[in-house]
Order: C-alpha cells, then sequence, then structure tokens
C-alpha cells in the first residue's frame, strides 16, 4: 500500500513539474509571438520591449534594434510563415526555442532563440541565431 501511494506521489509530483515546465514554454513562445506580430505591424518600440536589457544596452533605441533585425534577420523580420520546433529548459531560467521560419524570400530558415526569465517574471529575448533550414534534396 505504501508503495502504491508513493508511486501515485511521484506521479503527481511529476505531472506538476512537467506542467510548470509547459507553463514556461508557453510563457516563452509567447514573448516570440508577441515580437513576431510587432515586426509584422512594423512596430519597433514593441517589437524592442520584448528583448532583454542586455540586447537593449547593446541596440540602444528601437530605431536601431529595428536597422539589426531588417539588415541581419531578414526571414524574422518578415516572416511568410513560423512553427515552434524543439525546446530545451535550463536550471538558471533560460529556454532555447528552435523556430521554423519561412522568410520573405520563399526560404525555410531555422532560428534558434534564447529567452530567460526577468527579474519581473516575463521571459525576454537575450539572443537569436539564423541558419537556412536543411532539407531534402536541397
Amino acid at each position: 500500500m505504501r508503495s502504491l501511494l508513493a508511486a501515485i506521489g511521484f506521479s503527481l509530483a511529476s505531472t506538476a513539474l512537467a506542467q510548470a515546465g509547459d507553463a514556461e514554454v508557453k510563457a516563452a513562445q509567447n514573448t516570440i509571438e508577441m515580437q513576431m506580430d510587432a515586426f509584422r505591424a512594423g512596430d519597433g518600440v514593441r517589437a524592442y520591449s520584448y528583448a532583454a536589457p542586455t540586447i537593449q544596452n547593446i541596440f540602444r533605441t528601437p530605431d536601431l534594434f529595428m536597422s539589426m533585425v531588417t539588415n541581419g534577420y531578414p526571414p524574422i523580420r518578415n516572416p511568410q510563415q513560423y512553427s515552434f520546433g524543439a525546446v530545451e529548459e535550463a536550471a538558471n531560467g533560460t529556454i532555447a526555442q528552435r523556430v521554423m521560419v519561412t522568410g520573405p524570400d520563399g526560404k525555410e530558415y531555422e532560428a534558434l532563440y534564447q529567452l530567460q526569465r526577468q527579474p519581473d517574471g516575463m521571459f525576454r529575448i537575450i539572443g537569436v541565431s539564423l541558419k537556412a533550414a536543411n532539407t531534402i534534396g536541397a
């Protein structure tokens, strides 16, 4: 009987941890979606607000930030579509989220977003790497 109760307790604890992880991932994905919406709307101030303070310190104004994104990340700046892929959570409040993006050129790209929970509890983007997606026959 004790082993059954222990197994039920462990199962409930595992489920609670998985749900907490799911909530974290959803919150990080929401940050990415909101920034993508801001990019599509041409709203640099809003897009900039989803960047972590470390990124904002590098690109001191929304205009500088948008210029960097426009020139260096056109598939992210103006995606035709995107979808979420694999995600990894680190113990330090950091989430790595893969995003498959169809760029304005119609080509497929893979973006790896790094997000970190900030002191206010919100996830902000601390970095993005972008590469052409591997496709069969390409």
